[in-house]
């Protein structure tokens, strides 16, 4: 059974897309400068997508319904130092799960201020190289590449 004062050792990274191929990112408050795609922590009894689709609606006002894709992915990482505190005991590694929202066109995007100062729309290399993690960096990367690599069988098939 878990024990509710501390927070659930597992996250969500929801990358969104415009139709033009530009993906969304978020500058937060603390740590000041850090920019990311819209993350959040599962509540206990929580699943990935409802986080998912909570934390892109208290993040930027997206309703995403079923266009929100669950990528069947997931990475770890240690928790850092200074936010240890906020989960049980010996909890080391957080467990972050990756979801993908393409979006037909770019849409207006109201900003929880409490969370975040600032978004951008960038294309996804230079998306790359602004995220703050690692593992958003890898996200981008992973989808970008793979499309990537569709496009150019496709291509070599022709």
């Amino acid at each position: 059974m878990s024990n509710h004062r501390y927070k659930r050792p597992e996250s969500v990274l929801v990358v969104v897309v415009d139709g033009a191929g530009e993906v969304l990112l978020l500058r937060r408050r603390r740590p000041a400068g850090f920019i990311q795609s819209v993350t959040g922590s599962l509540r206990w009894g929580e699943s990935a997508r409802q986080a998912a689709l909570r934390e892109l609606r208290e993040e930027t006002g997206i309703q995403a319904g079923i266009a929100l894709q669950d990528l069947s992915h997931w990475v770890e990482f240690p928790i850092k130092p200074p936010w240890r505190e906020r989960y049980a005991p010996g909890t080391w590694v957080n467990r972050e799960h990756w979801f993908l929202l393409r979006l037909p066109c770019r849409r207006s995007i109201r900003l929880n201020a409490m969370e975040h100062t600032a978004y951008y729309w960038s294309a996804w290399p230079r998306a790359a190289r602004m995220a703050s993690s690692w593992t958003n960096r890898d996200a981008i990367l992973g989808l970008f590449m793979k499309d990537m690599a569709g496009c150019e069988r496709a291509v070599g098939t022709e």
